[in-house]
């Protein structure tokens, strides 16, 4: 995954031997492009712990991360800082697996259950878009300053859906108008 925005690859091979545990910081060209994707004002750390574990032919991924960044206030368009953390358990299945989930649009889906297996695009764990994954979860989609208050401007006359054209004036060649 060339386009990956954190480019952290563990082979499912090495996690069938042993089981893998990994300890990450995103350094700062990944930071630049996390901060550029998520539209957010900084990163200024981001880091997590992993652990990855055979399952079936593929693996579980549980970790822990968090996150000192700063999103942009839709008032005021101040940076809004702020501290997340978060904990995922995802299992995941190489492309070609028995046990892949079948798309069945007959299927009912209890919302209780836990999520269906997630099927690669080739034998390597993306755990760095994981990551990136969850941290995007965890955003706020209308980060406010505290007490910012959005304040419509004063209308500056009648607002009327023919206002437009009350300008227009017909041209000589039209007969219609």
């Amino acid at each position: 995954m060339s386009d990956s925005v954190w480019p952290l690859m563990v082979k499912l091979a090495e996690v069938d031997r042993k089981d893998q545990r990994l300890t990450v910081q995103a350094d700062e060209a990944v930071r630049r492009r996390i901060v550029k994707l998520l539209n957010l004002s900084s990163l200024d750390r981001f880091e997590a712990t992993v652990r990855l574990a055979s399952w079936l032919d593929g693996a579980t991924l549980r970790g822990d991360w968090s996150a000192d960044l700063a999103q942009t206030c839709g008032i005021t368009l101040e940076p809004l800082p702020a501290t997340l953390s978060g904990a995922f358990d995802i299992r995941v299945l190489p492309p070609e697996s028995p046990n892949a989930p079948v798309n069945d649009p007959d299927a009912v889906i209890d919302p209780d259950a836990d999520d269906p297996p997630d099927v690669l695009e080739s034998h390597d764990v993306p755990v760095g878009d994981y990551l990136v994954e969850h941290l995007a979860l965890e955003l706020d989609p209308f980060p406010r300053k505290p007490g910012a208050v959005f304040e419509p401007p004063e209308p500056t006359g009648v607002i009327s859906p023919f206002s437009a054209l009350k300008d227009f004036k017909a041209r000589s060649g039209d007969k219609d108008r």
